[in-house]
């Protein structure tokens, strides 16, 4: 009998994936549009946070939003209530977006008017972090509520984030959360991670947040 063939198909749509990603981070460059990957665990906040941040930047930076959802419309409707302009994405049972993914919304978007498009990946701490969706910027929110041990159970989030938002700090007083452990611990995985201390409810934190975001969109785009 022949000996069957084992062939790692996992490995080859991950090396399919990078070059589209690659692809997709030159195809923006030129077109002078920064994309955001932002990703958490489901109800830590990223809707409301976006909502909140581009209503503060949106005089000076022109945003869009990818959102990604198993399945609804819900976060796009809300966001195209505010009059932000932003598609919904349905993975149809996916945990993740991928670069072909991001690609066929890109072409439902008018890039070209976009200085800033965010993707709002599907909730989960796992399976984002796996995938390159073509960003520039991959950033993660953390909520108060979620506790502060979830660097040690979810390592590689932390690891391939340029940023962590940690979020709800109004609940700071009613929890035993530790924010320094959560710094340590997240530097100590990535030790070039920006960290941000936001309530999106009381506003705290928010502006220091959305001046480090227009500058990065600006230094892109020019």
């Amino acid at each position: 009998m022949d000996e069957v063939r084992l062939i790692e198909v996992k490995e080859d749509i991950r090396a399919d994936n990078e070059k589209k990603a690659d692809g997709l981070r030159s195809q923006l460059k030129a077109e002078k549009t920064l994309l955001m990957n932002l990703m958490s665990s489901p109800g830590a906040g990223k809707t409301t946070l976006l909502m909140k941040s581009i209503g503060m930047i949106k005089d000076e930076i022109k945003v869009g939003v990818m959102e990604a959802d198993i399945d609804s419309k819900v976060d796009a409707e809300k966001m195209v209530a505010q009059g932000i302009p932003a598609i919904q994405l349905r993975t149809g049972g996916f945990c993740h977006l991928d670069a072909n993914m991001v690609e066929q919304g890109l072409g439902a978007m008018d890039v070209k008017g976009l200085d800033l498009i965010i993707i709002e990946n599907v909730g989960n701490l796992v399976c984002p972090a796996e995938f390159d969706t073509g960003a520039v910027l991959n950033a993660m929110l953390l909520s108060v509520p979620e506790g502060d041990d979830k660097p040690l159970k979810y390592p590689l989030m932390f690891s391939i984030c340029d940023v962590l938002i940690v979020t709800k700090t109004d609940y700071l007083s009613l929890s035993d959360f530790d924010m320094e452990a959560v710094k340590e611990r997240a530097k100590k995985l990535n030790s070039n991670i920006k960290i941000f201390e936001i309530s999106a409810k009381s506003g705290d934190g928010l502006e220091a947040w959305t001046d480090w975001l227009k500058n990065e969109v600006l230094t892109f785009v020019k």
